[in-house]
């Protein structure tokens, strides 16, 4: 599979088969990764890899909380309120609700069910949290989103599938306290990886892209 193809065949699965992944395949898709760029080649990705057990327990402790009612604390999600987004991005989102279920929120029980399924990483056997220190504050984000991003393309190699989950780091502290990390790590975002289950209906939507015409500006160009 060539870039271009593995570009275009990405997308996001949300529901996986239980096979555990090989340690050496996630060691070549994380090494891959790390080819990213970086400003002035800091690279400031660091990756925490959870399977098994302890995966488990920390998706429990994150639905509990969250059916508690306890807010989430999204280290590096605090953009404006959807008061503020401009109505164009809006539309784009009524778009994705209308066209696909699972983003309806009519539907209480609907949404708790998604919530959940989400804070269990939609059955991946394994998640990949991608972190930084904090001390490197935004200028490094960019590059968070890069090395995310390479990592997801590289997994299709394998015939892996990715969702990336900003969701999966609402409780930074839960995961800091759970495996150790020090608080001057932020927990950027979560991708759960594992074999996509293709007969599951959740795998076989696929969001729809704005006509390059509305999001290019030209200039200097001669027909």
């Amino acid at each position: 599979m060539d870039v271009i193809e593995t570009i275009k065949t990405r997308k996001s699965i949300r529901a996986f088969k239980p096979d555990p992944i090989p340690k050496a395949v996630l060691e070549d898709i994380l090494q891959t990764a790390s080819l990213s760029p970086s400003a002035a080649n800091l690279q400031p990705w660091e990756f925490l890899v959870i399977t098994g057990e302890p995966l488990k327990k920390l998706s429990a402790t994150m639905v509990e909380k969250a059916i508690a009612g306890e807010l989430g604390n999204w280290e590096l999600r605090k953009g404006a309120g959807r008061a503020q987004v401009p109505e164009k991005y809006l539309a784009r989102l009524r778009t994705l609700q209308s066209r696909n279920t699972m983003y309806r929120r009519g539907d209480a029980e609907q949404r708790a069910d998604f919530m959940r399924r989400g804070f269990s990483f939609f059955g991946a056997p394994t998640v990949i949290f991608i972190a930084m220190e904090k001390s490197l504050g935004d200028a490094h984000v960019f590059d968070l989103g890069l090395v995310t991003q390479t990592l997801c393309l590289a997994a299709l190699k394998h015939g892996l599938g990715t969702c990336i989950q900003a969701q999966g780091v609402s409780y930074p502290n839960v995961i800091r306290e759970m495996f150790n990390i020090p608080d001057s790590i932020i927990m950027a975002i979560a991708i759960a990886i594992g074999y996509p289950d293709w007969d599951n209906p959740m795998n076989q939507f696929r969001s729809s892209r704005e006509p390059l015409e509305s999001l290019t500006t030209w200039i200097g160009f001669k027909e």
